[in-house]
């Protein structure tokens, strides 16, 4: 049973795989770190501290408050001092005469407020009491009872919270999204020249005209942009040296070919058929050669239709009298060199029909690319062979012979072309029976 292929690892799923967002990653975490430290720092220390101490202020008045009225000696006296003291702490409160507490736990609320300020009332108070923090929204409201009844106090909420807090956790916040943003303009400045390059490198890969490229951004990237300049000048160079070498070795070879064919025609026997097969596969071989070190280099891009270039090469095959289905989509139109890809075409067409009574040509869009399929009926290539086949000159004599016209340059010539396109050719097996060419194409 075959082996499922294991998962990526879970950090290369979850971590960006940009430069931009793993510069920023990079930037911005370590900031993230430290305002978590520092918040939790404040919290735990500052926060905590304050709460506590204003907790213990509340609860120190609230113990002076019932000590005033277990010493008053009747309710004129208790409602004198109760008005005394509301009037000079922010407390509104109230007593109700003869009620009991409840025995059962009534309290309300939760978070560090309602935590400290029960332990601090505990504390300070040593009476039963009830405290509710959620009940309203503006005050904190405890009831504590005393031996003639019930005190209840409505504290104003602000009392036991420090507003340092917020404006430290505000500051927090505020000044991480400045430097968050700060640092997504900074990073996207010096992110856009490694994408000019990327495009660059891609576009001259494929063959395409660049235009005046000028190095930009950081010292590392405009090294990167020079040295990718120097490297362009320089394969230029060398393709426009091998095409003038070759069209003056194309002249000194084909002139003395043309006079051996002229002495051979005013020749007579079987063996001078002989020597003009040797003379006219010579001329074969030299042309098929010559297309190949060429390579097309020279010819511009231009907007294709790849369906025109396929019904032309299709119909080309059907006047010689081959079998062949095409079945193309419309509208398929390309940027690449057209004598080029008609010359790929032709010779992965050229091959099929050479080794198969049927072929069917298809081609389709899948999403940013087109990819054509050539299907032949004919004995096919062993998956052993199918990279071989590509090197130049490599024929198998066991499914093709010098009678197809072909001197093993063909299938060259067309991966060639295609990965000057940016695309590829790969072998298969046919669901005809015999092989099958695919050919990648990017839009």
């Amino acid at each position: 049973m075959a082996r499922e292929p294991n998962p990526a690892p879970l950090r290369r799923r979850v971590l960006p795989r940009s430069l931009f967002g793993r510069a920023l990653l990079i930037i911005v975490t370590p900031l993230i770190v430290v305002q978590l430290v520092t918040t939790w720092f404040f919290y735990d220390r500052h926060w905590e501290t304050i709460t506590r101490r204003l907790a213990g202020a509340v609860a120190g008045e609230l113990a002076l408050v019932v000590d005033r009225l277990a010493t008053a000696p009747d309710t004129a006296t208790r409602q004198s001092e109760l008005a005394d003291i509301a009037r000079h702490l922010a407390m509104r409160i109230q007593f109700h005469e003869g009620e009991i507490l409840p025995n059962t736990e009534t309290d309300t609320g939760s978070g560090i407020v309602h935590r400290l300020l029960q332990r601090e009332i505990a504390n300070r108070v040593r009476r039963p009491f009830v405290l509710d923090t959620d009940a309203r929204r503006r005050d904190v409201v405890v009831q504590i009872q005393v031996t003639s009844g019930v005190l209840e106090a409505a504290i104003d909420r602000d009392r036991l919270f420090s507003s340092t807090t917020y404006i430290f956790v505000l500051w927090t916040v505020g000044t991480s999204l400045v430097l968050f943003a700060v640092a997504t303009l900074f990073m996207r400045n010096q992110v856009r020249p490694i994408r000019r390059l990327a495009r660059a490198v891609d576009r001259f890969g494929k063959g395409q005209e660049i235009g005046d490229f000028r190095p930009s951004g950081a010292t590392e990237v405009r090294q990167a942009a020079a040295a990718f300049n120097v490297m362009r000048d320089r394969i230029q160079r060398m393709l426009t040296q091998r095409t003038e070498m070759l069209a003056g070795v194309s002249h000194d070879l084909r002139t003395p070919l043309t006079r051996m064919k002229l002495q051979l025609a005013m020749l007579k026997g079987n063996e001078v058929q002989a020597l003009r097969s040797d003379v006219d596969e010579m001329e074969r071989m030299l042309n098929d050669y010559l297309a190949f070190a060429r390579g097309e280099g020279t010819e511009a891009v231009a907007k294709t239709d790849l369906g025109d270039i396929l019904t032309e090469v299709v119909d080309g095959a059907r006047r010689q009298g081959a079998d062949i289905t095409l079945e193309a989509e419309p509208g398929m139109v390309v940027s690449a060199r057209p004598n080029a890809l008609r010359r790929c075409l032709t010779n992965v067409v050229t091959n099929a029909i050479a080794h198969g009574s049927r072929v069917l040509v298809q081609a389709e869009r899948h999403g940013d690319r087109i990819e054509i399929v050539v299907d032949d009926n004919g004995s096919g290539i062993p998956s052993d062979k199918r990279e071989e086949v590509f090197r130049p000159f490599y024929r198998m004599e066991g499914s093709r012979s010098r009678e197809t016209g072909g001197v093993g340059l063909g299938l060259t010539i067309a991966r060639d072309v295609m990965r000057g396109h940016g695309g590829d050719i790969t072998l298969d097996d046919s669901p005809s029976g015999g092989l099958r060419a695919r050919l990648k194409l990017p839009v």
